[in-house]
């Protein structure tokens, strides 16, 4: 049986939109872990302790189109007013991000990345608590939008505000 498509690879590929926008994940790092836990998992408490969680994102650029996201866990565990162990841990991705209007950057950085990168932070406090010698603790999901339209509020409320001379 003979081939039937006379085209070429080139032809057969629809072509690509310079323009389109590109977001593109070039590596999901560890950037910072810290694990503390003063008495081991043997210390004197009861029952299961208070979990404080604190999530902060942080964007930089690196080079031209390439950005950095580190999203920021902080973590203490307190049973009464002993602490029973305390996590830091800063998750961090490095984003191609091309041909996106500021608006649309501004999202990509603040909801999409720390959402992808989220799995990963879940992933490792999970096993930094474990390797601990304390049960799992699972990450709660993180609504970032919701976070990314109060950061958005605040700023316009702070551009809003008439400026103050001493």
């Amino acid at each position: 049986m003979t081939d039937q498509n006379s085209q070429t690879p080139a032809q057969q590929q629809p072509a690509t939109d310079p323009q389109a926008p590109v977001v593109t994940p070039q590596a999901v790092y560890l950037k910072d872990a810290s694990f503390e836990a003063p008495n081991g998992p043997f210390g004197s408490f009861e029952g299961q302790p208070a979990v404080n969680l604190n999530i902060s994102t942080r964007a930089s650029a690196l080079a031209q189109d390439v950005h950095e996201v580190v999203l920021q866990v902080n973590l203490e565990a307190k049973a009464g007013d002993k602490v029973v162990w305390l996590l830091e841990l800063q998750q961090a991705g490095a984003f191609l991000i091309k041909n996106l209007s500021a608006t649309d950057l501004a999202q990509v950085l603040s909801i999409m990345a720390p959402n992808y990168l989220l799995a990963y932070a879940r992933a490792a406090v999970s096993d930094l608590v474990v390797k601990g010698g304390f049960p799992p603790f699972l990450l709660p999901l993180v609504t970032f939008e919701a976070l990314h339209a109060r950061a958005a509020q605040a700023a316009a409320a702070q551009a809003a505000a008439p400026a103050t001379v001493n």
